[in-house]
């Protein structure tokens, strides 16, 4: 099956249809609805991805059919844990959010190619690390992304089981000729 890739445009239909995608996801995946103070990001995509030119916001569709199947946020570091306000900056640190790789699309490769396409992105406008965090009780989190190259930089112990995560850069050079990423994936 054939996975197109693209960045997430100020088209309102796309818009509209990432967040529906990102909404059900947060659902199937975390057992809650639109919580404000968590998901301001899906609500103002525009803001937090689309405008700002270090951001960026990318969604693979099924070739045949359009359906999205899976997305990635990558934006400038814009939290304020006391602990990491050494250790980041908006200005260095990028931040990875919202990959969500639909059930049927999962263990083919799809995430760690989603995460690629950020990773560059990132390497690209200037940024020099990733932060992410992550739930110790989504299966798989901490194993996937140690794999794609993030180690714990802290382990929370707290209520949602959150781990802070981070990864420098490795200088990847890859100069897409296009905003459309083409790949065929098995699934």
């Amino acid at each position: 099956m054939n996975v197109i890739i693209r960045e997430l445009t100020n088209d309102s239909v796309d818009i509209k249809n990432v967040q529906e995608f990102l909404f059900d996801m947060i659902k199937k995946e975390f057992g809650y609805e639109y919580v404000p103070e968590w998901h301001q990001d899906i609500v103002k995509m525009e803001e937090y991805y689309i405008n700002p030119e270090r951001n960026n916001f990318f969604v693979a569709y099924l070739e045949k059919t359009g359906e999205i199947i899976a997305t990635i946020g990558i934006r400038a570091y814009d939290k304020d844990f006391p602990e990491f306000r050494h250790l980041y900056s908006e200005n260095s640190t990028s931040s990875i959010w919202r990959l969500f790789v639909d059930r049927r699309c999962r263990r083919c490769g799809l995430a760690s190619k989603m995460f690629s396409i950020a990773e560059n992105f990132a390497n690209q406008v200037g940024y020099n690390e990733i932060y992410l965090h992550t739930h110790k009780n989504l299966d798989g989190a901490i194993e996937f992304w140690s794999k794609m190259g993030f180690v714990v930089a802290l382990d929370s112990n707290d209520v949602l089981e959150t781990v802070h995560m981070d990864k420098q850069i490795q200088g990847l050079d890859i100069n897409p000729l296009t905003n459309d990423f083409s790949y065929a994936v098995k699934l």
